[in-house]
C-alpha cells in the first residue's frame, strides 16, 4: 500500500497538473506496451503503436523497454518535473542527470545489459541516444492523441476543482477513488509494495494520466518533489477521437442562439442544472443541447456521483476562441463561427 502523509500545510498546497505530462505518459505507455494489461482499453492503441514503432531503430526500442519494464519500478530520472513545461524541457533535464544519480536509480532495474552500462556512467552519446529514443517514441505513439489526452485532463481538473470548492481539500482527496482512500491525515492507495511518503509541508502535485492503468504511481525516491500520477476516467475509444460520425451535421446545428449560449456557459465547467439556469432554459432542453454539443466533440461530460459535469474539449475551446483551421467548405470556421456565436 502507498501512504501519503499530509500536514495542514500540505492540504493547502495540493495542485493538479494543467496538461498531460509528456514523459510520464511516454514511460507509462512503454510499460503498458509490454505488459498486455488493459487489453479492452488499450488493445487497439497497442496494435497501432507496434506498427508505428517498427520505423524506430531497434536499439532505441530495446533501451526503452529495459528502462521501463512491464512490471516493477523504473528510474525516477525518466520523469523529471521539468517535463511539465514540455517534452524538450523534460528530455533536456534527463540528459543533465548527474552521474551518481544515474548509477543509483538504474540499480532498481534487474540485470542492466552491457549495452546500457555506459548510460549509468553518464556517457554523453548514450544520454543523447536515450533522449532521441524518447523523442521518437513520443512523437510516434503519444503525440497523435495529445488533444484527446488534454480533454481528459481538462475534464478531470473541472471535476476536482468543483470538489475543492464544495468540500475543501479533504473532499478533493476523498473523491479520488476507487483505488485511493482518504483516511485523514493519510491518503492511502493500492500499490504493489509498502511505500510511505511524508509530504512534510511540500504539498502534492496530482497528475491525471491517460496511460496510467488501474493504480496510481509515484516516484521511488520519497525525497523528490512529491507527485502522484493517477488514471483518469475514459471510454474505451478515448484515443480515437471518434464523434460518432455526425460531426459536420451536428456542428452546423451549433450556430443557433441557444446552443451558442450553452457553449459559452460550459466554458468554465458546469452541471446540467447550472447550464439550464445560466442559459435560461428548461433542464430537459439544457440536457438536449449538452448532448448535441457532446456529439459534435465540443464538450466532455463526466459523472460525479449523482451529478454530471460538462467541460469544453480542446475543439470546443478552439471554436469559442476562433482558433480553428480553415475548412474545405471555402470559409474559415475560426472566423465565421465565433462571429455567429457572439451575435447569437
Amino acid at each position: 500500500m502507498l501512504r501519503l502523509h499530509f500536514t495542514g500545510d500540505d492540504l493547502s498546497r495540493i495542485r493538479i497538473a494543467s496538461r498531460p505530462d509528456p514523459l510520464w505518459e511516454t514511460v507509462l505507455s512503454i510499460t503498458l506496451l509490454g505488459s498486455g494489461l488493459g487489453q479492452t482499453m488499450f488493445g487497439p492503441w497497442r496494435a497501432r503503436a507496434r506498427t508505428e514503432l517498427r520505423r524506430l531503430p531497434r536499439e532505441h526500442l530495446h533501451l526503452l523497454r529495459h528502462l521501463a519494464p512491464p512490471r516493477g519500478a523504473f528510474p525516477d530520472f525518466l520523469t523529471p518535473p521539468e517535463a511539465s513545461q514540455g517534452l524538450e524541457e523534460g528530455i533536456e533535464a534527463i540528459m543533465s542527470t548527474p552521474r551518481p544519480r544515474l548509477r543509483q536509480e538504474l540499480a532498481v532495474l534487474p540485470g542492466l545489459p552491457s549495452h546500457a552500462r555506459p548510460l549509468a556512467d553518464g556517457a554523453p552519446e548514450k544520454l543523447a541516444a536515450l533522449g532521441e529514443a524518447l523523442r521518437a517514441y513520443h512523437h510516434a505513439v503519444i503525440a497523435p492523441y495529445r488533444s484527446r489526452m488534454q480533454a481528459l485532463v481538462d475534464d478531470e481538473r473541472a471535476i476536482r476543482s468543483r470538489s475543492l470548492l464544495d468540500h475543501g481539500s479533504e473532499g478533493l482527496l476523498a473523491g479520488l477513488g476507487p483505488t485511493m482512500r482518504w483516511n485523514s491525515p493519510v491518503l492511502e492507495a493500492d500499490y504493489p509494495r509498502d511505500h510511505d511518503i511524508h509530504l512534510a509541508g511540500r504539498g502534492l502535485l496530482l497528475i491525471p494520466s491517460a496511460f496510467c492503468w488501474r493504480f496510481p504511481i509515484t516516484l521511488v525516491d520519497p525525497d523528490l518533489s512529491p507527485a502522484l500520477v493517477y488514471p483518469v476516467p475514459r471510454m474505451q475509444d478515448w484515443w480515437t477521437g471518434s464523434t460518432g460520425g455526425n460531426g459536420p451535421r451536428t456542428l452546423a446545428n451549433l450556430l443557433g442562439t441557444t446552443r451558442a449560449a450553452c457553449l459559452r456557459v460550459i466554458e468554465n465547467g458546469c452541471t446540467t442544472g447550472e447550464l439550464a439556469r445560466r442559459a435560461d432554459v428548461a433542464p430537459p432542453t439544457a440536457s438536449q443541447h449538452a448532448s448535441t454539443l457532446r456529439e459534435a466533440g465540443l464538450i466532455a461530460t463526466t459523472r460525479l456521483g449523482n451529478t454530471v459535469v460538462h467541460t469544453l474539449t480542446p475543439l470546443g475551446t478552439a471554436l469559442l476562441n476562433g482558433d480553428l483551421d480553415p475548412q474545405p467548405t471555402g470559409y474559415p470556421v475560426g472566423n465565421r463561427y465565433p462571429r455567429l456565436l457572439r451575435e447569437a
